[in-house]
Formats: C-alpha cells, sequence, structure tokens
C-alpha cells in the first residue's frame, strides 16, 4: 500500500502543494467529481468492477460529495493533493475498495482531462462574448451605413468611407477571430481518459464510453500524445491573443479619432471621466481601459504559450497545475474588453460637422477628381493625379469643393485644352456622398455593397453560434447520461 500521508518539507507545501490545492478547488473539483462518476460507470459497464463493488463506491462517492464543503477544506499536507484526498476518504468509508476506483486510470489522464473541461467553458463563454459583440457591430454597421468618416492611411487623412465600412472590417476580424477561436475549441472536444499513465491499460476499458460521459466528441487516439502533447493550450491562447491583438488596433483608433483635434468620434457622457483639476476635459477614459486590458490579455497567452517552449514532449508540470490556473486569468481580461466594447462602440456617434471640416482641409475626395477625369476627360490615370496633386497643393487653404477655378488652370496646362467639367460637375465629383456612392463593389462603402457584406457577416456569425450550441448540447447531454447512469448504480 502507497503511503499517501507522508508530511511534506514545509517550505514545499507552502510554495506548490498549498497553492495547487486551493486552484483545485476553486477551478476543478467539480470536473473531478465528474471524472470519478463517469469512470466508475465505465468500470462497471465493462466488468472491471462489479455491480456491487460499483453501488458501494457510488454511494461513498456521493456522500463525499454531499458532506465535503471544499470551499472550507485547509490543505494540511497530510494528502498530496486533492485527488488523494478524495481516494483517502473512499478508503477510510469502503477500507481497501476505496482504491478500485483507480482501476485503469492514472492522474495524468485526469489532469488532462479536467484542464479541458475547465478550458471549454471559458473558451467557450468568450465566444460567447465575441459572436455578442459582433451581433451589436452589425446592427450599429447598418445603422451607420451612410454615416460619412475620414479614413486615415499612415496616421494621415486619406479618403471618405462611412462609419458602417469601417465597423464592417472590424467585422470580418472579428469573424475570423471567432473562426479561430471555435476551431481551437474543437480541438478540446477529444478526451484523454483512458490514456492512463501514458499507455493505455492491460484493463479492457471502454475510452469511447468515457468520452461521452464527460461530453467529449470521442478519445484523443495517440495516448502518448494525450499526456505530453499541449497543441489544445498553445492552440487556444493563441486564437485568443489574436482577437485581443486585433481589437487594441481598432481601439487605438478610437483614441486617435476621439481626440481633441481628429474629433471625429464623440464619446457620451456617461462614458467619459472629467479631469480633478482642468474643467475642460473630457477624457474618454474607457478606451484606455480597453487598450490596456487588451495588452495585458496578450501578455497573458504569451505567458502560457512561452512556458511550454522547449520543454519535453512528455507528461510535466510546465503544462499542468498552475500554468494552466494562471491562464485563465486572461479569458477574465479579454472578457473584460469584450463587454466593454460591446456597451461602448455602439454608444459612440460620429461629429459630421468635424468629419466636414476634416474633409475639406485634408482635400481627401480627390481621388475621385483623378478618376473622373480618366472616365469623363479621356486622360490616363496618371495625367488626371498630376493634374490632381497640383490642385490640391495650390488651394491655399480653400476646401476642395471651391477649387474648380484653380482645377481649370491646372487642367488646361496639363492638356493644352479646356475641360468639359463645370462647376456643379466639379463639386459633385469631389463630394464625399458621390466618392463612397461610386464605390459600389464588392466590399466597398457604398449602400448595396456594405449591405450584402454584413448580411454574409451575420451568417457567419450565426454558424459559430450554431457551433457553439452544437457543443454545449453535447456537453449538456453528457452530463445527463452520466447523472442517470451514476444514479443506476446507486439503486442496483
Amino acid at each position: 500500500m502507497t503511503d499517501t500521508s507522508i508530511f511534506p518539507d514545509p517550505t514545499y507545501k507552502d510554495t506548490v502543494l498549498a497553492p495547487l490545492f486551493e486552484g483545485v478547488k476553486t477551478h476543478y473539483a467539480g470536473h473531478m467529481a465528474a471524472i470519478n462518476r463517469a469512470h466508475l460507470v465505465m468500470l462497471v459497464e465493462t466488468k472491471i468492477l462489479s455491480a456491487q463493488d460499483g453501488r458501494k463506491i457510488a454511494q461513498a462517492l456521493a456522500a463525499i460529495d454531499a458532506e465535503t464543503d471544499i470551499a472550507a477544506l485547509t490543505y494540511t499536507g497530510e494528502y498530496e493533493d486533492y485527488f488523494f484526498f478524495v481516494e483517502a476518504e473512499l478508503r477510510r468509508r469502503l477500507g481497501d475498495l476505496g482504491g478500485a476506483l483507480h482501476t485503469a486510470r492514472s492522474r495524468n489522464d485526469m489532469d488532462h482531462t479536467l484542464f479541458k473541461m475547465a478550458l471549454r467553458i471559458r473558451a467557450e463563454a468568450m465566444l460567447d462574448q465575441l459572436t455578442t459583440l459582433t451581433k451589436a457591430l452589425i446592427e450599429k454597421a447598418r445603422a451607420e451605413s451612410d454615416t460619412l468618416i475620414v479614413a486615415y492611411t499612415h496616421g494621415q487623412p486619406a479618403q471618405p468611407t462611412t462609419f458602417g465600412h469601417y465597423l464592417a472590417a472590424m467585422i470580418e476580424v472579428l469573424s475570423r477571430d471567432g473562426e479561430r477561436l471555435s476551431a481551437a475549441i474543437d480541438n478540446l472536444g477529444h478526451s484523454p481518459m483512458g490514456a492512463a499513465a501514458i499507455t493505455t491499460s492491460g484493463f479492457p476499458i471502454d475510452r469511447t464510453r468515457m468520452a461521452e460521459l464527460l461530453g467529449f466528441e470521442g478519445p484523443l487516439v495517440n495516448s502518448y500524445g494525450c499526456i505530453a502533447s499541449v497543441d489544445y493550450v498553445t492552440g487556444l491562447y493563441s486564437a485568443v491573443k489574436l482577437v485581443f491583438l486585433h481589437l487594441g488596433r481598432v481601439v487605438q483608433d478610437l483614441a486617435f479619432w476621439s481626440s481633441f483635434e481628429v474629433a471625429q468620434l464623440y464619446v457620451p457622457n456617461a462614458l467619459v471621466q472629467v479631469s480633478s483639476i482642468m474643467p475642460q476635459k473630457r477624457n474618454p477614459v474607457p478606451i484606455e481601459h480597453m487598450r490596456h486590458l487588451a495588452s495585458v490579455t496578450c501578455g497573458r497567452c504569451d505567458m502560457v504559450v512561452n512556458t511550454m517552449h522547449n520543454t519535453p514532449f512528455t507528461d510535466m508540470n510546465d503544462s499542468e497545475g498552475e500554468v494552466q490556473q494562471a491562464g485563465y486569468a486572461a479569458f477574465e481580461s479579454g472578457g473584460r474588453v469584450l463587454e466593454l466594447l460591446t456597451a461602448f462602440l455602439p454608444a459612440c456617434s460620429i461629429n459630421a460637422a468635424k468629419v466636414r471640416r476634416n474633409t475639406d482641409a485634408a482635400s481627401i475626395t480627390i481621388t475621385e477628381l483623378a478618376d473622373t477625369l480618366v472616365r469623363d476627360e479621356g486622360l490616363t490615370f496618371r495625367q488626371a493625379h498630376e493634374i490632381a496633386a497640383h490642385v490640391a497643393r495650390n488651394l491655399d487653404g480653400a476646401p476642395l469643393s471651391e477649387g474648380f477655378t484653380t482645377f481649370q488652370a491646372a487642367f488646361q496646362t496639363a492638356t493644352g485644352r479646356a475641360t468639359v467639367m463645370d462647376d456643379t460637375a466639379f463639386r459633385t465629383a469631389v463630394s464625399p456622398e458621390n466618392f463612397v456612392a461610386l464605390r459600389d463593389r464588392i466590399g466597398g462603402p457604398a449602400p448595396a455593397a456594405l449591405a450584402s457584406a454584413l448580411d454574409d457577416s451575420a451568417r457567419a456569425t450565426q454558424t459559430l453560434c450554431t457551433f457553439g450550441d452544437v457543443r454545449k448540447q453535447r456537453i449538456f447531454t453528457a452530463d445527463t447520461a452520466r447523472t442517470n447512469a451514476f444514479t443506476q448504480l446507486l439503486e442496483i
């Protein structure tokens, strides 16, 4: 009989074992109970244990679950970890029979199974938050499909587009991020149970039944890989990181757009803070919180992934216990970003007067002047570009819409003839409304093109929701089946 009650070195106890015990209490005790019950059902069904012994163990497990106040447990060092605490309780109640539950399994396969069970709950919750944000942005983009903004490239005013078009770009990235996250959740969907320490077992276990009882699609096949592979961890945290790396770029735009100098994004009073000393200040502080929380989340994901770097391809603590628990903070900080952004962006609006001011000041519609010269005047694009550039350089502070005279002169000089355009046609050509309306191509900002893109995004988002619903239903079905099978053991 293995002695599991030797008290550890006090420093080892306080620095390693006690924190791990607390982590199990917080994150894994419920999953361990589910594994215990499922494994017992499987042992009885495969006749590795008799029905009578199974009933006795089931009764003891039920009593332990009912009588143990897990939150009140304090780690004493009497048993190495929570697993041995439960086994000791079984043996105290049943004698040697209490040790029979561990037939054909190991803490190795149990650990990776409960890690997956804990991760899939958090990851599904984050995917729900992500799809909720996406749906809110689709609704906002439809409402803002005609709302002009200044689009920037290289930090400079570039061309007019619409707020809806900008949001649609953001939505498409979120959709791809959601697909990556959903695929990473799928990679949590196969059970390590039955791998035992690393080579399965000599007992006639039913790995498929165990997977079914725990809500997995099936067993993860290679038993060595069940214990040694950590790609379910690295893949998931890589997918999570990308969500917040990409959102961080959008949040940076929000900070720039809401600055006093640009001021095209208006943040409502409920989402700003005032200065304690400067009466004029309206600080859109939630933007800063989203930016730093997104960065913190990326860092937490990197911490988990980088911890796996250059570790041996075998069972190791580098991928277990404390690393797993530390990673859960990424879901907490990332979840806060998603919730805040879901409230923030729909509440914001575009300052049309500031957009018009910046549009005029930066001549951002002049690309369409060049395009119009190609279509209506028969010029090459390079000729047209040079004429338009001359106009932009010689407006002397006037808005482009008032630059017809400058344009006439530049056109005459460059071509040796008069333009066919009059002032009205010129104003139309350089208006932001015309600029957007003409860009009615796949992915463009014109209303029909944008509406089509948003419809596609809505369908993609619904598909992600459906995938998540299927996975959650599988877990619910397994919980029901496991409870029923365990109850039948009690009643034998």
